[in-house]
């Protein structure tokens, strides 16, 4: 199979330096579905010089292009995304193994990003004006675009992750360098090349397909990067983080989330309530394999209807159907590949060992259970008597796999869900309105849903506290994280100070 040229520099799509390349696997059937290039430390430096040019440029760069004409581009970026959505969330299932209807939805969700930087940019006034308490002084806080960013994605959400740091980077006036995961590359490929479609000007949007070493350790080290945002798993995160950092750069990382869905009796009253609860912990879990930085993971839930609960629960989940994700009626893909799957494996295997309950799954299914047999596909599994202390409760596992944690008081419930080193979201199911706001003000996490699970907003802020992260996407401050503040000091009737008598 013939590589297609996935390095884009300075207007140009070509190979990498080294004539590498790399195999692109379908994960639900394991075998090669494209060939792309890859790059190296020489095609990053190459991607940040075009960068560099295309910020610094004379009166018509980018960075100085009138905001209308910014927030213009981006919304035809948006109709782009549209027009290819079957195209693209074809792509994603592919490339990552979700669903096809999942792509889609992506697609959906990335256009609104697009729409809502546009709208965000034109809205604003221009500047803040401070009051210098003298009707001689014009003071004005403005913004300005940070610079070159570098921008690395992961593997689970690559054309949505990358939307929400190429989105508004372009709406405040920065030029970027982008890798997406290796293992996932196409769909920013693919908007890549709609940003060019859109007539992005020549070195504002480079992208380089390769791996972590060299390529994301060389973007975070380059000393004409000014910001660079990572989203991906904490370990490398940390690393590259650190590389940022000793050159002084802005930087922004998102490094995922353990994160509790916590149901109390309460919500599981009524047949109705009871219903709704299990299906959402399912999708809390479940949706993309549990390949999702915000999946509810942790399930915590009162000890009074733990038994009832986790039985339906398993009784649902062992009822997923798995496949392909582009065929009709399949609910859950594969894992995206084989490191993965071995991963998820090795979690279940901790978690009985030290003394978890299996209650559904735990194991790769039946070559008779799923088409293709060959995939990276594992059972959804349901891991009851679970506690703190179990690999499986504290680490991110990013598979198919619940915890059952039980509490029996309010203080209790909220002391679980807090005991995790990340912080990103969380839920809370209750009938009684006062208790779940009181429950949701005490979680420290950036996101908290009540009596609901994974919708989010473009206008609303997305990080986490403690080690999900530093900084936020999406909402205003998302658009922030891509600014810089400047105070234009103004003195209207200038005169001598004579602070020097000389």
């Amino acid at each position: 199979m013939a590589a297609i040229d996935t390095i884009h520099v300075d207007g140009v799509w070509r190979p990498a330096v080294s004539g590498a390349t790399r195999e692109v696997l379908d994960p639900a059937d394991a075998k090669t579905f494209q060939v792309v290039s890859e790059g190296g430390a020489e095609d990053a430096d190459a991607a940040v010089e075009a960068a560099r040019r295309a910020f610094d440029g004379g009166a018509g760069a980018w960075p100085r292009t009138a905001v209308a004409e910014r927030a213009a581009l981006l919304r035809r970026v948006a109709d782009l995304l549209q027009r290819d959505r079957e195209e693209i969330g074809l792509i994603e299932s592919r490339d990552t193994g979700k669903t096809l209807e999942e792509g889609r939805i992506d697609v959906d969700c990335v256009t609104d990003a697009f729409r809502y930087f546009a709208d965000l940019v034109m809205n604003e006034s221009g500047g803040r004006v401070v009051d210098a308490g003298s009707p001689d002084i014009h003071s004005v806080v403005v913004h300005e675009p940070v610079g070159v960013c570098a921008m690395i994605t992961p593997w689970n959400y690559p054309l949505l992750q990358a939307s929400w740091k190429i989105a508004p980077a372009l709406a405040a006036g920065n030029t970027f360098v982008i890798k997406p995961s290796e293992v996932t590359p196409l769909s920013t490929v693919h908007l890549i090349k709609l940003l060019v479609e859109a007539g992005l000007p020549v070195g504002v949007a480079n992208i380089v397909t390769g791996a972590g070493l060299p390529v994301g350790q060389r973007l975070a080290e380059h000393p004409d990067v000014d910001l660079f945002s990572f989203t991906g798993g904490l370990v490398s995160g940390t690393k590259a983080g650190a590389a940022a950092v000793s050159g002084a750069k802005k930087i922004a990382l998102e490094l995922g989330g353990k994160n509790p869905n916590v149901v109390f009796a309460d919500a599981c009253a009524t047949e109705e309530g009871f219903d709704t609860a299990v299906d959402q912990a399912l999708n809390a879990a479940f949706i993309h394999s549990g390949q999702v930085c915000s999946a509810g993971a942790r399930l915590i839930i009162e000890e009074s209807v733990r038994d009832r609960f986790v039985a339906e629960l398993a009784r649902r989940a062992e009822r997923i159907k798995l496949g392909r994700g582009t065929e009709d009626g399949v609910e859950c893909g594969p894992v995206v590949s084989q490191q993965q799957l071995e991963k998820v494996e090795a979690y279940v295997a901790s978690a009985l060992a030290e003394g978890a309950q299996l209650r559904c799954g735990g194991s790769r299914p039946q070559p008779s259970d799923v088409r293709p047999a060959t995939g990276y596909f594992y059972s959804p599994t349901v891991l009851d008597g679970c506690h703190r202390e179990m690999k499986v409760v504290r680490e991110e596992t990013f598979g198919p796999i619940l915890t059952v944690e039980t509490f029996t008081t309010e203080d209790e419930a909220v002391a679980l869900a807090n005991d995790t080193e990340y912080g990103l979201a969380g839920a809370v199911w209750s009938a009684d309105t006062a208790r779940a706001r009181r429950v949701a003000a005490r979680l420290r996490h950036g996101t908290v849903w009540i009596n609901d699970f994974h919708p989010y907003l473009p206008q609303a802020e997305w990080g986490g506290f403690g080690k999900s992260g530093i900084g936020r996407e999406l909402g205003p401050a998302g658009l922030d994280e891509y600014r810089e503040s400047k105070h234009v000091y103004e003195n209207l009737r200038p005169e001598p100070v004579r602070w020097f008598g000389g």
